[in-house]
């Protein structure tokens, strides 16, 4: 057993993992270590924060950035992937995710600092939909850490993800007005991906709508793919939103996607990620 994984840890990330193995009655053997694993990296604090350029495609300018918090890899994590399947299982989604808002954010005001003529460029930041109906999450708290960062609300845009589908619509969307009103705005990550995510168009308004990479790889040559990003292209118009396609490797899906009126777009082709500013 690696005594490494029990250097940092207390009792309480004992009681923890026992808890988070009561609820979902996890009995692999493997899972302790994989549990040990994630509380050391959150409490090192040992995530490497990517920036992924987004690009206007008309002007060809960037716009923004995506963040991407990356784990070291490790025998439990070989992938970041699996590391964040993991996440996804635990009791531990709101704090983990708490911890990657915030490193986000203060490494973004380090870069702006480096680079001053990208202060007013934005920020997408990845967040599961229960994060921010959490019990746990205090109201203004992200402002707060954007204060004192110099950065302002208007430049953070929360990018929805799916692992954990949006249910009761009513309630998010008094949520998400909320936000609104201190200036945050809201993307809807991999559109088209399920019926889940385009009943989120439909009720959360979003003022971004970001395609799912299945429906962009080879969209040049695959009519299907292509008359579904039409018909959201032809949504997002009527709703005054941009959309974005992510995943864009290839210059003749780039070609495509700037014939059809896709706003912006991030992927491989564009820009690869970066911890600094490009």
């Amino acid at each position: 057993m690696d005594n490494s994984l029990f250097s940092k840890l207390s009792i309480l990330d004992i009681l923890s993992y026992l808890n988070h193995s009561h609820v979902k009655r996890l009995s692999k053997a493997n899972d302790f270590l994989k549990f040990m694993q994630l509380k050391k990296i959150m409490k090192s604090e040992s995530l490497s924060t990517y920036y992924q350029p987004i690009l206007d495609l008309e002007s060809e300018q960037m716009i923004g950035y995506e963040a991407l918090n990356r784990p070291p890899k490790s025998k439990q994590f070989p992938t970041t992937e699996s590391f964040y399947d993991f996440i996804g299982h635990t009791n531990q989604v709101f704090h983990f995710e708490k911890l990657a808002r915030n490193l986000a954010i203060k490494k973004f005001h380090s870069e702006v600092k480096k680079h001053p003529q990208q202060k007013n460029h934005l920020l997408f930041i990845n967040i599961q939909p229960q994060v921010l109906v959490d019990s746990n999450y205090k109201s203004g708290e992200t402002l707060e850490l954007l204060q004192q960062h110099e950065i302002s609300p208007n430049q953070v845009v929360f990018e929805l993800t799916e692992k954990t589908a949006v249910t009761d619509f009513t309630m998010f969307e008094r949520v998400l007005s909320n936000y609104r009103s201190q200036g945050f705005r809201i993307a809807i990550d991999d559109a088209g991906s399920g019926f889940n995510s385009l009943k989120t168009l439909v009720h959360l308004k979003p003022e971004f709508i970001k395609f799912d990479r299945t429906l962009i790889h080879n969209i040049h040559r695959n009519e299907s793919q292509q008359q579904l990003i039409g018909l959201l292209v032809e949504f997002a118009r009527k709703s005054n939103t941009k959309v974005l396609a992510e995943g864009i490797e290839k210059k003749e899906d780039l070609q495509f996607l700037k014939k059809s009126g896709v706003h912006l777009g991030q992927g491989y082709g564009l820009a690869m990620p970066s911890q600094q500013f490009q």
